[in-house]
């Protein structure tokens, strides 16, 4: 088997990022977004996920955390998609319920090479998290953006939870455990009648 990893940069008046994935990597991270609630995120991804993920990224802070957080999502998508290939041998689909405390959150997903996302989670309104702040509302979107560019079906539901650090945090635990899972290679052929993913 290749080895499954990539490497994206992108650069654009508001944010400038290089991200690099090894999907059978041993959860290494080197993380700096300039957000560090949004760089404690990322590296759960990586860490739970079993990924080797290294994530630079620059962007306009003194307007707000949303170009960052939306263009470091996209291009983590693309590298992921970029990472799996051809999808050959991959269990494809993967689901479970990940705590936090409190916060129990519920994922599935299947990656089909379809991008769509359903977020049932109702985050508490507080203030935005870390300095410089990121926004808890941002959560939804990151995510959304990861599962659109990665051509993934992502479903994320909270089944309880009160506290919005503790609910996104199992939020990222929770999609990197999936994505560990569905991502694992068990056979040669790729896993779909149509023959493509």
């Amino acid at each position: 088997m290749s080895a499954r990893i990539a490497r994206r940069e992108r650069k654009t008046a508001e944010t400038s990022i290089e991200i690099e994935i090894n999907l059978d990597g041993s959860g290494k991270t080197d993380i700096s977004t300039g957000l560090p609630f949004f760089d404690h995120m990322l590296d759960q991804l990586g860490r739970h996920g079993g990924f080797d993920l290294t994530v630079h990224a620059t962007g306009d802070l003194h307007i707000d955390s949303h170009h960052t957080v939306e263009d470091v999502s996209i291009v983590l998508g693309e590298c992921f998609a970029e990472a799996l290939g051809d999808k050959a041998g991959i269990r494809r689909f993967a689901s479970g319920r990940y705590p936090l405390d409190e916060a129990l959150i519920d994922i599935a997903l299947d990656l089909s090479g379809r991008p769509f996302t359903q977020w049932e989670v109702d985050i508490p309104e507080v203030l935005p998290l870390g300095n410089p702040p990121f926004d808890p509302q941002l959560a939804e979107h990151s995510i959304s953006s990861f599962a659109t560019a990665a051509m993934m079906t992502l479903h994320v539901e909270l089944v309880r939870g009160r506290n919005a650090h503790h609910i996104i945090e199992a939020t990222f635990k929770g999609l990197a455990r999936s994505l560990r899972d569905a991502v694992r290679v068990e056979g040669g052929s790729v896993p779909s009648t149509k023959g493509v993913l």
